[in-house]
Parts: structure tokens; C-alpha cells; sequence
């Protein structure tokens, strides 16, 4: 079955080419051209996108406002921003929306290809061995396959793919130092600084979303990595 890309570009002859190479490499695309329409689509009840790729700078609704709306929707579905900006703090913002990555402009399609490709496969791969389903961490209750994480009899926290894999990644290895590189190739797929912020980005969402158990720390082994410390 085709992977079905949610495609928001105002930029016309931009927009024209990137869908026919994604069309040509396979990719079933539904292409908006303004933050409005790509609103109607996303309101919708059924959502059946496997990829959302949104530029940040649209008329009347961004792409900021676009993935809070698509987040409320679907935790699950990777979210990709192609942006003109290379502002750190844009970038930052984005990933803090719960953005899976971003893409600056000019980007080469094969570069484009190839990191949707890694986010679909990501986004199928499921826990192989029920020992990690549920797991234990303080006292919460980790789920990777439902991607839930709860802190006692409280409603469970939906997370993204993409934090609860640094969860399971960092509980898996609890009391060891995980090095930054390490991480990155096994999470992001490569290690470059600005998905070292990204790492930092989420690393702060975990400590937010663990902070009810006094005993959990993530401590930052500074010039190495991170440690997923329960006392």
C-alpha cells in the first residue's frame, strides 16, 4: 500500500515539482496550498496521512499553528517542516510542537526521499519482545507499543514515536551513561549538532512529563551524554 504524505507549500512551481518526484517515487500526496485548506483537511474525522510535510511560512495560518492542530489529532504521525529559516529558535519551536524533524530550503528531493522513507519505516517499527511492554520506570507505567506513559492510577500521557522511543532507549540502558552520538544514529538516524538540540528538546519533554516521581532524574553528562537515573 502507498504511504499517503499530507503536503502543505504555497510556493507554486516549488510545490508543482516536489509532488510529481513524490508521486513518481510512489507516495499517494494531497497536496494544500494554504494554511486554510490544509485545515479543512486536517479537521477532518478520518485522518489518513502517514506523513505530514508542512512549510513554516504560509499565508494565513503557519505551519507552527498547522502541527499544534495535527497533534491534537494524531500523536503518532511523523511531522516534517520544510522551512526557509535557519534560525535556531524557529527550528526549536517547531520540534517543541512535537515535530519529528525539519528540512531547509533549497533541499534536494533525494535528501527529501530518503528522510520520509526513514520516518514511515520508523513509524512501523513495534517493541519484538514483550518484556518491554509494559515496563516499569518508578512509578510509572511505560508502554512503547501504545506509546503511553502513566504515572500511577492517572489517565495515561499519549507520547510521540519519537519520545517514546528516547524513553525506551534511556530506560533500557537506566543507570548507564547513553552517549549523544549513540543516540542520535539510533533515534534520529545521524548525528549533526542541530539534531543535538533536538535531543535536548526532547530530553527536557521527558523530564517534564517525569517530574510527578521524585526519584527519576535524566542527568546530563556534560561532553558525553545522558542518564536515565532511578534512586
Amino acid at each position: 500500500m502507498k504511504a499517503h504524505l499530507l503536503y502543505v507549500e504555497d510556493d507554486e512551481s516549488l510545490s508543482f515539482v516536489t509532488r510529481d518526484n513524490l508521486e513518481l517515487s510512489e507516495f499517494t500526496v494531497t497536496h494544500c496550498s494554504d494554511g486554510h485548506t490544509a485545515m479543512e483537511e486536517i479537521s477532518k474525522s478520518d485522518f489518513p496521512y502517514d506523513l505530514c510535510l508542512l512549510d513554516v511560512m504560509l499565508p494565513g495560518i503557519d505551519g507552527f499553528e498547522l502541527a499544534r492542530r495535527i497533534r491534537d489529532k494524531n500523536q503518532d504521525v511523523p511531522i516534517l517542516f520544510l522551512t526557509a529559516k535557519s534560525l535556531k529558535e524557529d527550528r526549536l519551536q517547531g520540534l517543541r510542537l512535537g515535530a519529528d524533524d525539519y528540512i531547509t530550503k533549497p533541499f534536494s528531493i533525494e535528501e527529501l526521499i530518503l528522510k520520509i522513507e526513514v520516518f514511515l519505516r520508523r513509524n512501523k517499527v513495534r517493541p519484538s519482545s514483550p518484556a518491554f511492554d509494559p515496563r516499569r520506570i518508578g512509578d510509572y507505567t511505560f508502554d512503547l507499543d501504545k506509546l503511553q506513559l502513566t504515572y500511577k492510577n492517572e489517565a495515561p500521557r499519549r507520547l510521540t514515536r519519537r519520545e517514546a522511543e528516547l524513553l525506551n532507549y534511556l530506560g533500557s540502558r537506566r543507570g548507564e551513561v547513553s552517549e549523544r552520538g549513540d543516540i542520535l544514529e539510533k533515534i534520529w538516524g545521524e548525528n549533526d549538532y542541530f539534531l543535538g538540540r533536538s535531543l535536548d528538546v526532547f530530553i527536557s519533554r521527558l523530564r517534564k512529563y517525569l517530574k510527578e516521581d521524585s526519584r527519576i532524574r535524566i542527568e546530563n553528562i556534560h561532553g558525553v551524554g545522558f542518564s536515565l537515573i532511578i534512586e
